[in-house]
């Protein structure tokens, strides 16, 4: 195999491909990209079994082969070179990368243990694809991390009244994006760690959304990236969703930031934020022993009775930062049940947080 690319377009579609890879693998073999030559085209392949990142590139080819390239080195070595051609070949064991001087070499891996993946899924529902990436950063910050409850690790794909519905919850809070444009594909729990690779992978205008029964494939024109379906019922999350609220906030989005971020100094993760809401806006108050406390108005318009409920400041935090409206809303019906964040002008998204009981 021997090819010739720009530097900048090779360690494009190296590096992105590179994201399949997992930092750590028992397979030696799944620490390397598979390089495909055929025509005029390399394709690379990065994957760790439950995720799989494809992508391609048009170069000038001198010999068409298959390899197997130790991931990160090859990736940061084609990356460091000088700008211009760079010559990657491989012969007598050995990856050969050569570029405006410099030249690095590596030793093959064996292109025979490397899995078969089988071809991925064409077609699929169309998103545009900064649409499908907000989407997903969105819902994806009320997600769970602890591997040990891997269902809360997933983004629902669900159809809602024919529409593709977002829905993730780490059951502190629960994130619900409505795609009222795009029509539902196959209904699938996708693991959101694979999807907040969307963008850096395989990000463009357009991106393809394919639901099979085992894994969910998503294609651009870089290329494509596969994930691994997760498996388990996902909770009933919609008995959570009241239709009225009885108090109702509306208030500046930068500024609640900026509050909750002064209060967090203070109250870091196990220390909840209390917010005292009237007519006079809201009260931000943290109180925490051995350190002291902040407190603060913050101006709003708020119709209800008069409440004080508490939060945990990242969750509130994450809560308004997803919102996409300058100003938010905040409902609420006490302090012992989950009160909902969304912007005050676009629908579709919501939050729901549950509270810290005082």
């Amino acid at each position: 195999m021997r090819i010739r690319a720009e530097r900048d377009d090779l360690a494009d579609v190296l590096t992105r491909a590179a994201r399949g890879v997992g930092a750590r693998s028992p397979q030696p073999i799944l620490q390397g990209l598979l390089c495909d030559v055929t025509g005029s085209r390399l394709a690379v392949t990065g994957t760790d079994l439950e995720m799989t990142v494809r992508t391609k590139l048009e170069v000038e080819v001198v010999e068409e082969g298959r390899t197997v390239i130790p991931a990160r080195l090859a990736s940061e070595a084609v990356r460091k070179l000088p700008p211009g051609a760079v010559v990657m070949s491989v012969a007598d064991g050995e990856v050969e990368i050569v570029g405006g001087g410099p030249k690095f070499r590596f030793r093959e891996l064996k292109v025979e243990d490397y899995p078969s993946l089988g071809e991925p899924a064409t077609g699929g529902t169309e998103i545009e694809g900064n649409v499908l990436t907000k989407a997903v950063a969105q819902v994806g910050v009320a997600a769970s991390g602890d591997d040990n409850r891997p269902i809360l690790t997933g983004m629902l794909f669900e159809n809602h009244d024919g529409k593709l519905r977002l829905v993730c919850t780490d059951s502190y809070r629960l994130g619900v994006r409505d795609l009222t444009d795009v029509e539902a594909p196959t209904e699938g729990l996708v693991p959101v760690r694979g999807l907040r690779e969307l963008d850096r992978t395989i990000g463009a205008d357009t991106i393809a959304v394919h639901i099979a029964e085992r894994e969910a494939v998503f294609t651009s024109t870089r290329g494509s990236l596969t994930v691994r379906l997760i498996e388990g019922t996902f909770p009933n999350y919609r008995q959570l969703l009241p239709e009225s609220y009885p108090n109702r906030l509306v208030i500046g989005k930068e500024a609640l930031l900026e509050a909750i971020d002064r209060a967090a100094l203070v109250a870091e993760d196990h220390i909840p934020v209390r917010m005292a809401m009237s007519k006079a806006g809201v009260e931000i108050t943290v109180t925490r022993q051995d350190v002291g406390g902040e407190t603060e108005m913050v101006e709003g318009e708020y119709t209800g009775e008069d409440l004080t409920i508490a939060f945990n400041p990242r969750y509130l935090n994450d809560g308004v930062g997803a919102v996409a409206d300058k100003e938010i809303v905040i409902e609420t019906t006490d302090s012992l049940k989950p009160a909902l964040l969304k912007g005050v002008e676009t629908e579709g998204f919501q939050y729901l947080l549950m509270p810290v009981r005082l």
